[in-house]
């Protein structure tokens, strides 16, 4: 199986990240955000949230993260 993930990896090579964030608000279509600065970044960028010690994290691509 490491072997399928390792080919995987090379055919699909897009990273995801956790980064910590602040969630002010929330609407249909998109989340706005806390990290330094306000940013709204739209729920099909976004492939998960959790809650680690009190602080919320989202799950976006390594390219996203960037602009956070």
């Amino acid at each position: 199986m490491p072997l399928l993930f390792g080919i995987y990896n090379l055919i699909n090579p897009e990273r995801y990240i956790w980064s910590p964030v602040r969630i002010l608000h929330e609407t249909d279509k998109a989340i706005l955000i806390y990290n330094g600065m306000k940013i709204w970044i739209p729920k099909s960028q976004i492939h998960g949230i959790r809650l680690k010690n009190s602080n919320f994290e989202v799950l976006v691509k390594e390219s996203t993260a960037n602009c956070l």
